[in-house]
């Protein structure tokens, strides 16, 4: 099967405004750096998903500026993260209503935050 062959996967978004989209995942989403250096930041998602910030002035790759791209992410207890959210800053005027919960991070990514609610069978 082809999702043996994979170990991890990463999503990298490369950015023009690359320090603040690196505090904007570390300190307000508070996600923890898997590896770091001058340009580029990988934080861990799950044990085998990771989403990475590059330098644009330092790759071939440069932003999207946010257009076309959403980064979905399905958490087990919403309310518990939006609380945590609100309080690193993420409040009310930076979530979209949506029901899934969106917001954009500062190079204009769109981030969703999800809980599955259907009931268990």
């Amino acid at each position: 099967m082809m999702d043996q062959r994979f170990k991890t996967t990463n999503t990298i978004l490369y950015c023009k405004q690359w320090e603040q989209a690196v505090a904007f995942y570390k300190e307000r989403l508070g996600l923890q750096v898997n590896f770091s250096n001058d340009w580029f930041v990988e934080f861990r998602l799950t044990g085998g998903s990771r989403i990475s910030i590059a330098d644009e002035t330092r790759a071939s790759v440069k932003s999207c500026g946010g257009k076309g791209f959403t980064l979905a992410l399905e958490v087990k207890d919403i309310d518990s993260v939006w609380a945590d959210m609100e309080k690193s800053g993420i409040g009310p005027a930076d979530i979209k209503n949506h029901p899934w919960g969106a917001f954009y991070d500062p190079e204009g990514h769109r981030i969703e935050i999800w809980q599955d609610q259907r009931p268990l069978s």
